[in-house]
């Protein structure tokens, strides 16, 4: 048993907490991160000159592999201690590694690798805001985080491509720690707790049992309702390919197929993003009123399943774009997913089923980097070498020319993640929709005592 200490605190922050809060605290974190877009591609092909999707995909396995472990007991210590204790802790370890990119890039991946125990924002964020929100508001809300995270990546990237070529890498490192910073502070001062007291493990000394701490047994919790089990096989088999496609496709445009400038990836991200955006926030809602919870979820999986294929066959410069909106509007499968648990799943198994949510994303942002790192290394798909930063000035966002060698198949890795996410389309149809699930006028009980269970309240996606 870990015994954990319950510290009173007054109330803090600025307001009745929200999900503004949470908005901003993800805008923050991941706009910070946005600016190293392309300062990240230099550092990572400079430390590792040969095999460097290999060693890409290495890093963020360990990062994976430590967010999968510690999912679990982060969510059932903010039981204890409340989302705002602990949103301080992910975005401080998450944001530790980047003044370091340019002091010791050797350090600087092993704190992204290490980091991982902690790396996991979206986690708690999605807790503060089940915590704010009813069951009615909730697909909505988790919308809303999700565009918030497309839309920190609409500027960001070109801003840090511009800041680099003009003045050089050190100073987009120095902005994103002052944001990251800024975002640190934030917390620290305006976000109020959103969990109650009352719903709190408020006694001293309060137990936390290992088996709330271990991920594998929340797993085998979920293998004995197949419907919850249906669920997270469709998040495994269509994330794997998207974790592993977020790692390594700046890379593949830029050196491997297409050649992209730095500054064409920082449009073509800001352009994907304004899509997504619009995706997660006015298409969501529309769909998931007229076609429900569960066809917004095959839809957004058909989609996904499009653009990993386009991207894996294509080798023309307007093939990346027309995928790039196609992903855009797959965007929209992981929020409805959310909505479908927060929905359909039993009451006393939803804090388990969200918790083992993130842990399987986790994972796969260990196992999809590593996968295509591997398949890219298996079928000789190789860097050139990456020219600096500072010496690339054009604007390029549709070149005219393609590079002369083509291969058969551009991008193994996608098309096979394009196959993994048919099994998951498959595997979706078979998940059941409860009655309340189905009907959008349906209004949720109304809470009472048993509701407070500290499980359910480990609302983790």
């Amino acid at each position: 048993m870990i015994k954990c200490v319950y510290v009173f605190q007054p109330q803090q922050g600025i307001g009745r907490p929200s999900v503004y809060h949470a908005v901003v605290v993800i805008f923050l974190e991941f706009f910070a991160w946005g600016l190293l877009t392309t300062p990240m591609l230099t550092v990572l092909n400079e430390t590792f000159p040969q095999h460097t999707f290999l060693m890409n995909g290495l890093i963020q396995g360990v990062k994976g592999l430590l967010s999968f472990m510690s999912a679990p007991l982060i969510g059932a210590l903010s039981d204890v201690w409340g989302r705002r204790t602990f949103l301080l802790v992910t975005v401080f370890f998450t944001c530790a590694p980047i003044p370091l990119m340019r002091l010791s890039p050797w350090w600087y991946f092993a704190m992204i690798s290490m980091s991982g125990a902690f790396s996991v924002t979206f986690s708690v964020i999605f807790a503060y805001v089940a915590d704010v929100t009813d069951e009615r508001e909730r697909s909505t809300a988790y919308g809303l985080v999700s565009a918030t995270f497309a839309a920190s990546l609409v500027t960001s990237p070109a801003i840090g491509a511009f800041l680099s070529v003009w003045y050089g890498d050190n100073l987009v490192v120095l902005v994103a720690t002052l944001i990251a910073l800024a975002d640190i502070c934030f917390i620290l001062l305006a976000v109020p707790e959103s969990l109650p007291d009352k719903m709190r493990l408020n006694t001293w000394g309060a137990p936390i049992s290992w088996e709330q701490a271990d991920p594998f047994s929340s797993l085998r919790k979920v293998g004995q309702d197949s419907a919850v089990l249906l669920i997270c096989v469709t998040v495994f088999l269509s994330y794997l390919p998207e974790a592993g496609q977020y790692s390594s496709f700046f890379l593949y445009l830029r050196q491997c197929i297409i050649h992209f400038s730095s500054t064409t990836i920082a449009v073509f991200i800001g352009a994907v993003g304004i899509l997504s955006i619009v995706a997660q926030t006015l298409f969501l809602t529309l769909l998931m009123r007229t076609l429900g919870t569960k066809n917004t979820v095959l839809l957004g999986l058909g989609f996904q399943i499009l653009q990993l294929a386009w991207y894996g066959l294509g080798s023309e410069p307007w093939m990346m774009w027309a995928a790039g909106a196609v992903a855009a509007m797959s965007s929209i499968t992981f929020p409805a997913v959310s909505a479908l648990v927060s929905q359909c799943a039993d009451s006393d198994k939803q804090g388990v089923v969200q918790g083992m949510i993130t842990g399987i994303r986790g994972l796969c942002n260990g196992l999809g980097p590593a996968l295509y790192g591997f398949i890219f290394f298996l079928f000789n798909v190789e860097l050139d070498t990456m020219e600096p930063i500072q010496s690339d000035y054009n604007i390029d966002p549709l070149p005219l020319h393609s590079p002369t060698e083509r291969a058969l198949i551009p991008g193994p890795p996608f098309l096979l993640g394009a196959c993994t996410v048919v099994v998951a389309f498959l595997v979706a149809l078979f998940i059941p929709e409860k009655p309340s699930c189905s009907s959008s006028s349906s209004h949720p009980p109304a809470p009472n005592d048993e509701d407070f269970e500290p499980l359910l309240h480990d609302s983790i996606v």
